[in-house]
């Protein structure tokens, strides 16, 4: 094992007629399927999609973090 890491971010779109919350759940859950060693996030911006008048689904940017395997 080395004694620093290496980090990649990347970026993803979550979304839930629910809440922010849920949003960024969803989005964690998804990459969660194929990225590993995810390790922290960033929302870095938040939307939401209005349907007569009324919160239709919310929508966050996050970037993820996670640790390169063999760093």
């Amino acid at each position: 094992m080395s004694n620093h890491h290496t980090y990649k971010k990347i970026e993803m779109v979550g979304s839930s007629k629910t809440s922010i919350e849920d949003a960024i759940g969803n989005a964690l859950a998804e990459c969660n399927k194929t990225i590993k060693n995810m390790d922290w996030f960033e929302v870095t911006e938040t939307r939401g999609h209005i349907v007569d008048g009324a919160v239709g689904h919310y929508q966050v940017t996050l970037k993820i973090g996670f640790k390169i395997a063999s760093s």
